[in-house]
C-alpha cells in the first residue's frame, strides 16, 4: 500500500516515518524544495525533527500530483488555513477508493468549517474519498523515539476507520477507533485554545492548581461547544478530548502552551511568532472557535479571554482576574 503524506511539519514528518518502519512505500509532500531535497538525498527532515532518520521508503516531492499517483491512504497533516487551497489542487487527482486521513488540529478561521466539512465542499459526491480523522495526545518527537502513544481514528466509514488503524498501529503507537468524526476534530481544535490559556498561567508565574483549575474548566467549555455540534460525551472525555487536552496545556514540547507562555511573560503575539518555526494552530483557531461560539450562543470564558489577549490587546494579566473574578456560580451550571 502507498501512503501518501501532504505537509512535511514535525507532525506530517512522524508519521511518515512509522508509515515507512511498518514497510509501506510513503510519498511525502512538501512546499519547500530544500526539505525535499534533504528527506531523499540525506533521508532527514533538516527543518522539523532534524535528528530523526527516514527509512529509505520515504519519498519527498514538491509536485502533489506525483506524491497522490497510486496513493490508497492520503494523510492530511498541513495546517488548518492552508487545507482548502491544498485540497483544491488534488481536486483533479482524487480518486473515490482513497481514504483522507485528517492529522490537522484546527478550524478554518471565517467559516468555522472542520477539515472533514471542507472535504466535503471541495470535493463532488461522485468522487469524494472516505474520510478518518487521526487526533489524540501525540507530540511527534515522542512518537518517534517510541513512547508508547494512543490516539484514535474517527469515522463513519467503519471499515475506513479500521484500514487506518490497522495501517499506522505500530511499535509503540496504538489507534484506537470511534464513529465520532465532530467530536475528535473539535476536540482536538480547541484543546490547543486552551493549551494557549495555560501558557498565560503559567507564563505569569502560576502553579498547579491554576493549570488543574484552567484544564478542568477548559474541559467545560469543550464539551459545551461540542455537544452543541453534535459531538458525543464521551468522545470529549476520551483521547481525542480530555487526553489531548492534558498533554497540549501541561507538555513541554507544545507550540501552544510556549506561545501562551510567551505572552504571559510580556512579548508580544508578533515577536513570539516571528520566532517559530512550526505554526501554533491555536493562534487561528481561537478564531475560529470563538466564532462557533457566538453563532451558537454557548458561553466560552476562557476562549473569549485568548481571544482578547490574541487580537484585542488586553493584558494576559488582566485577563486572568477578570477570569477569577466571574459572577459565583454552580459548578455544573458553568
Amino acid at each position: 500500500m502507498r501512503i501518501a503524506i501532504i505537509g512535511a511539519g514535525s507532525w506530517g514528518t512522524a508519521l511518515a516515518i512509522i508509515a515507512g518502519r511498518a514497510g509501506y512505500e510513503v510519498r511525502l509532500w512538501s512546499r519547500n524544495s530544500a526539505v525535499v531535497e534533504s528527506v531523499n538525498r540525506d533521508h532527514v527532515n533538516p527543518v522539523y525533527l532534524p535528528t530523526a532518520q527516514i527509512p529509505d521508503s520515504v519519498y519527498a516531492s514538491t509536485n502533489i500530483s506525483e506524491v497522490l499517483e497510486k496513493a490508497q491512504l492520503v494523510i492530511l497533516a498541513a495546517p488548518s488555513h492552508a487545507t482548502r487551497g491544498l485540497l483544491q489542487a488534488m481536486a483533479d487527482v482524487v480518486r473515490p477508493e482513497m481514504i483522507f486521513v485528517s492529522a490537522t488540529k484546527g478550524i478554518e478561521t471565517g467559516t468555522g468549517k472542520r477539515i472533514s466539512q471542507l472535504v466535503e465542499e471541495v470535493f463532488a459526491q461522485g468522487c469524494r474519498p472516505a474520510f478518518v480523522c487521526l487526533s489524540g495526545p501525540s507530540f511527534a518527537k515522542e512518537v518517534i523515539e517510541k513512547h508508547p502513544t494512543a490516539v484514535v481514528a474517527a469515522s463513519e466509514d467503519r471499515e475506513a476507520g479500521c484500514l487506518v488503524q490497522s495501517s499506522l498501529s505500530f511499535e509503540q503507537l496504538r489507534v484506537y477507533t470511534n464513529d465520532d468524526v465532530i467530536g475528535t476534530e473539535l476536540g482536538g481544535s480547541i484543546k490547543n485554545v486552551m493549551a494557549i490559556a495555560a501558557g498565560m498561567v503559567a507564563g505569569l508565574g502560576f502553579g498547579s492548581n491554576s493549570i488543574a483549575a484552567l484544564i478542568t474548566r477548559g474541559l467545560a467549555e469543550m464539551t459545551r461547544l461540542g455537544l452543541c455540534e453534535g459531538a458525543k460525551a464521551e468522545t470529549l472525555m476520551g483521547l481525542a478530548g480530555l487526553g489531548d487536552l492534558v498533554l497540549t496545556c501541561t507538555g513541554q514540547l507544545s507550540r501552544n502552551r510556549f506561545v501562551g507562555q510567551e505572552l504571559g511573560k510580556g512579548r508580544s503575539l508578533e515577536e513570539v511568532i516571528a520566532g517559530m518555526q512550526e505554526v501554533a494552530e491555536g493562534v487561528k483557531t481561537t478564531m475560529a472557535v470563538k466564532l462557533l461560539a457566538d453563532r451558537n450562543g454557548i458561553e466560552m470564558p476562557i476562549t473569549n479571554e485568548v481571544y482578547a489577549v490574541l487580537y484585542e490587546g488586553k493584558p494576559v494579566l488582566q485577563a486572568a482576574n477578570e477570569l477569577m473574578t466571574r459572577p459565583l456560580r454552580e459548578e455544573s451550571n458553568r
